[in-house]
């Protein structure tokens, strides 16, 4: 059965669409056939995976407003996944989906015709808690929620986790809380692990392991139009990678995933 993992965190700047990109081409680098989503009407998702969201004449946007086909928008990514691209005019859509009946669902219904072409689907967040979230949260079978190893980081996880349960109590029983992934993580300081100490006693949630290191390759991938899996092994691919295959045995296999333990 097809898996869909909404990736989000209303706050920016915490690494959640590199960790869709590098989740997505890890995962195809399994042999999964992978899905991602840009729910961001910045396109950053779609411009690090290869294209210009200012040349496209179509994206989620007619998707979710206009009724066209997700089938007809799709986009091939140098690494395999394929990509349901964003343009700036996505962020029109907030106003036009408040005005329709059921408009949490409307992601669901427009995937629903391609998602069993899929092993794995996973949705890129906006930066916010507004209808294209909740509209990635109902479309989920989880949740993973990218937290930046660095003081006040995690302020908005509270939030994110009430409106989490407030999906989970109305539009979507079945999401779950896959987890928090620690980003921009450097093991030579205290201060990242006591941020993760932090969460996993302030909040319910698990933190997963490894996490994921702070590192220039993943600006130098997005710019290139690639991910960090591309190119000399660094650690940031070797991290995601170890992530992709937890997943996978995870959702295929039933294993257990690793998590943070606190020293």
């Amino acid at each position: 059965m097809t898996t869909i993992l909404a990736v989000a965190n209303q706050k920016g700047g915490v690494a959640k669409t590199t960790t869709v990109a590098s989740l997505g081409a890890a995962l195809a680098g399994l042999g999964h056939k992978v899905l991602v989503v840009d729910l961001d009407p910045q396109g950053s998702l779609t411009f690090s995976l290869g294209h210009n969201p200012d040349r496209l004449e179509q994206s989620v946007h007619e998707v979710l407003t206009a009724g066209v086909p997700a089938a007809d928008v799709l986009l091939d990514t140098r690494e395999g996944a394929q990509l349901l691209p964003a343009t700036i005019d996505l962020a029109g859509a907030e106003a036009l989906l408040l005005m329709r009946p059921g408009r949490e669902h409307t992601l669901a219904r427009a995937l629903k015709p391609i998602v069993d072409d899929f092993d794995v689907v996973i949705i890129d967040c906006p930066p916010s808690l507004g209808v294209l979230t909740l509209n990635g949260l109902t479309a989920a079978d989880s949740v993973l929620v990218p937290l930046q190893c660095e003081t006040l980081a995690h302020r908005g996880v509270g939030q994110l986790l009430r409106t989490v349960s407030e999906v989970q109590q109305i539009t979507n029983p079945g999401l779950t809380m896959l987890g928090a992934l620690p980003t921009l993580y450097d093991a030579r300081t205290t201060h990242s692990r006591d941020v993760l100490a932090d969460v996993s006693d302030r909040y319910d949630i698990a933190v997963l392991d490894p996490p994921i290191p702070r590192t220039v390759r993943f600006a130098e991938a997005s710019a290139s139009g690639a991910t960090v899996l591309t190119g000399r092994k660094n650690k940031g691919a070797v991290a995601y990678q170890a992530l992709a295959k937890q997943l996978s045995d995870h959702w295929t296999k039933g294993k257990a995933l690793k998590t943070y333990v606190a020293d």
